[in-house]
């Protein structure tokens, strides 16, 4: 019998508002350096692969407030350095990481409030795990989803993160039931699905924009239920 649900964040719950781009543009404008949003979309691949690359080397770095830190800054000062930004590069980079803290650069997906909703109605506990900085619950609560959410764990704020099974323990502990009761619902089939049943929990993986083969993940929360094979 399932107890509990929890969720990861990015790409699951919440996008960027109104994306990175605009959010970089409107940083970079602000402070004297006005680039085209094409200008900077081209470059993001290489910002997204130089936190993959980072990410392959050394997934920790989720456990640490400091270092999760230098890693989104590290990935902004890149992309202010292929615009032509040389000097300001890593302040410039500090200040698009700070706006990813202010819950007004973040919405939620339009299914996520009424899966909420109907999995409350079921009588379910729901929680979040999520690689993240201490910023996490504070975002949420702007967002005004902590009010329907049992507990929020980011990585930095216990030191553990996916796919250490540990964190998802820590998570079942939090809200007093075993792994065996509990879904995690995630984008990430390393972090998510792997780190999830390594610790006993059933995964349900979810691909928002088009990462993984059609048909084979949930593409909306509005299909959690069939998925887990609950009568409406």
């Amino acid at each position: 019998m399932v107890r509990a649900v929890f969720f990861d964040v990015g790409n699951t719950l919440l996008y960027p508002y109104p994306s990175v781009s605009e959010v970089c543009r409107q940083v970079l404008a602000e402070a004297g350096h006005e680039r085209d949003l094409a200008d900077i979309d081209r470059y993001m691949p290489l910002v997204d692969a130089f936190y993959e690359d980072t990410y392959r080397a050394d997934d920790t770095f989720w456990t640490d407030e400091e270092r999760t830190s230098q890693v989104w800054v590290g990935m902004y000062s890149l992309l202010c350095r292929k615009l032509g930004i040389e000097d300001d590069a890593e302040t410039l980079a500090t200040r698009v990481y700070d706006e990813f803290g202010d819950p007004g650069r973040w919405q939620a997906y339009a299914d996520v409030l009424p899966a909420f909703q109907r999995l409350r109605e079921r009588g379910l506990s729901l929680g979040i795990i999520s690689n993240w900085d201490r910023r996490l619950e504070s975002i949420l609560e702007g967002l005004g989803l902590t009010d329907v959410l049992d507990t929020v764990i980011s990585s930095a704020s216990v030191g553990l993160h996916k796919p250490d099974p540990r964190i998802f323990e820590h998570a079942c502990e939090r809200l007093g039931v075993m792994p065996a009761e509990a879904v995690h619902v995630g984008d990430h089939h390393y972090a998510d699905v792997l780190g999830a049943r390594t610790a006993g929990m059933r995964p349900v993986l979810i691909d928002r924009i088009g990462a993984h083969d059609p048909g084979t993940v949930l593409t909306t929360l509005d299909r959690l239920e069939a998925e887990l094979g609950w009568t409406p």
